[in-house]
């Protein structure tokens, strides 16, 4: 498929207009959003340290002094940080959370990833992984090792093939060549059997797919 079909340049990077109805986050809701949770972290660390601000050893006019400055500073902090956020909610409030893509200012609108080769190529593999897990469920069936069954199956796909049409008897054998042991030829073997109860016809033609082990061109080769 690579080779012949060029599979994988279906696959782009090529960039496609978004819809003006398309509705997307709103930036200055998600920057006020933002902003708020900034302030709302500033706040709770300001209110851990008011908290942990004590007037400990000796009572003396300049301990007391410090320590009321700086309990003065954190309040006025804490007041300012919590006006400075419910001013933000109330603004916020009257902020859509989403707006439509012809609503974004112009430095903000961009374009999207084409999508539509990607889905094609993503249904190519779905059907091929799937088509994959079915020949592996029935090769477990009579493998002696079960988890060696994805690699035997990746064998088999690596393994060349004869392909011989014949009209006449409207059939088109596939021959596949002998894998490296006995085994896994076994178990290929077995799924031959299986597929070809299915009767599949080619899909474009009315010639019956038949899978056998062996080569073509040695006939003394072959099993049924």
């Amino acid at each position: 498929m690579r080779e012949h079909y060029n599979l994988d340049r279906l696959i782009d990077y090529n960039t496609q207009p978004v819809s003006d109805t398309t509705r997307v986050v709103n930036p200055q809701h998600r920057s006020m959003t933002s902003e708020i949770k900034k302030k709302v972290t500033i706040l709770s660390r300001t209110l851990a340290h008011f908290g942990s601000v004590n007037l400990e050893g000796e009572i003396d006019p300049k301990r007391v002094s410090t320590y009321q400055q700086e309990k003065a500073n954190l309040q006025e902090k804490i007041a300012l940080l919590q006006t400075e956020i419910e001013n933000l909610k109330q603004d916020k409030k009257g902020i859509p959370s989403h707006i439509t893509f012809s609503a974004l200012p112009k430095d903000e609108q961009f374009k999207q990833l084409s999508t539509q080769s990607k889905h094609f190529i993503d249904t190519v593999k779905m059907i091929a992984y799937r088509a994959e897990t079915s020949m592996i469920q029935v090769t477990r069936e009579i493998s002696p090792r079960q988890d060696e069954a994805r690699s035997l199956m990746r064998g088999v796909y690596n393994t060349e093939v004869d392909i011989v049409p014949d009209e006449n008897e409207k059939t088109l054998t596939v021959f596949l060549h002998h894998l490296a042991s006995h085994s896994s030829s076994n178990s290929v073997q077995y799924l031959c059997d299986e597929m070809n109860k299915t009767e599949t016809i080619f899909p474009g033609t009315n010639l019956r797919l038949i899978y056998k082990m062996g080569s073509a061109l040695n006939p003394r080769d072959q099993e049924a």
